[in-house]
């Protein structure tokens, strides 16, 4: 990440949508406006190098982009992570890095088992862990449909049902997720 700079982010800000131009000046510091504005500017390339542009993209009714008759794609930063996937078919991929997790979150954003699961007995660092695997996971799924997070009862639900399959990784101190059918 030596690449984030002001200077960096300065230059990479038209080179994208107004939409994500917008979103990357949202957040305070470089940090998250490079990766906001890097994880685009990566999609973009990949996607040109398949043959389509910002001119076939459309938005679901969530704000999701795709490519109508085209490859689904899926994007995710924080830090300094940044992970995008592409394929034939739905995808959702989520990064997160491996940070405290607050109880009133885990009350909220997870379902009893899950719950159980997080609090099993575990070192402080192992939960955090477990958390943020089922947060990715959840986030990746949501993704993928999509839908977005829509209300916490959704978020509590979401690994409960579906047809399709998740993946998670941990690489240094992150964990990612991705979902595909």
């Amino acid at each position: 990440m030596e690449q984030c700079t002001e200077q960096e982010v300065q230059r990479m800000l038209p080179l994208v949508s107004a939409q994500r131009r917008e979103q990357a000046l949202r957040y305070k510091h470089t940090l998250g406006q490079f990766c906001c504005l890097k994880s685009w500017l990566m999609l973009k390339e990949g996607l040109e190098v398949m043959g389509y542009g910002l001119r076939d993209w459309k938005y679901n009714e969530h704000g999701k982009p795709f490519i109508e008759g085209g490859p689904h794609f899926s994007i995710s930063h924080c830090k300094q992570g940044i992970a995008v996937a592409v394929d034939e078919k739905p995808i959702g991929i989520d990064i997160e890095a491996i940070r405290h997790a607050d109880e009133e979150l885990i009350k909220r954003t997870m379902n009893e088992a899950e719950r159980e699961l997080v609090n099993d007995g575990m070192s402080a660092l192992e939960r955090d862990r477990a958390f943020i695997r089922l947060w990715t996971q959840k986030e990746a799924v949501v993704k993928m449909q999509g839908t977005g997070i829509q209300s916490f009862e959704q978020v509590q639900k979401i690994l409960e049902i579906g047809d399709w399959k998740l993946e998670t990784f941990e690489k240094a101190n992150y964990i990612y997720s991705i979902a595909y059918e």
